[in-house]
């Protein structure tokens, strides 16, 4: 199990995801509900995602707050503010490229104290499946070094969830 965790705030119109420590693919369920309620509901004036104190964060997870991004990008005509200060988290960042979607910091962002943590949802693995098939096609459509990394993971996805 990960020793990371997610938290999350609606305050004054913006919207703030905060990730600690090492957040993986346990998150994904309740990580995608989250994002879609949070466009749904068109309250928030900005978008804040803090991995300032992220140590380590995985494929699943990027692709999920990349679609929040696009999400946000085709809802609201609004890009997300990302900060990170980890600088392996930024490389990462970077090489998935998401200065195209993200509008990056480097400092740590303003979060409310009133932050509440993302609850644990039992996953099935079907749910698992395709929020991780969902996550990498985004992450595929983001630049040509991601379609090469995960083109296989996602046509193995593809093939499991066919002959389900």
């Amino acid at each position: 199990m990960s020793s990371g965790k997610i938290k999350f705030a609606e305050q004054d119109q913006t919207f703030v995801l905060k990730c600690i420590g090492e957040v993986r693919l346990n998150f994904c369920a309740v990580l995608n509900e989250t994002i879609e309620q949070a466009i749904a509901t068109g309250n928030s004036k900005a978008i804040i995602i803090d991995l300032t104190e992220v140590t380590s964060i995985d494929s699943t997870t990027l692709g999920l707050l990349a679609k929040l991004s696009i999400l946000s990008r085709k809802s609201f005509g609004m890009l997300p503010t990302l900060a990170s200060t980890n600088p392996d988290i930024s490389q990462q960042l970077d090489a998935m490229g998401f200065a195209q979607v993200f509008n990056i910091v480097h400092t740590p962002a303003p979060c409310p104290e009133c932050l509440n943590d993302l609850p644990d949802q039992p996953q099935s693995e079907e749910v698992v499946r395709e929020r991780v098939l969902e996550a990498h096609r985004i992450l595929m459509e983001l630049n040509e070094s991601n379609r090469t990394a995960f083109r296989d993971l996602v046509s193995i996805l593809e093939e499991t969830g066919q002959s389900c």
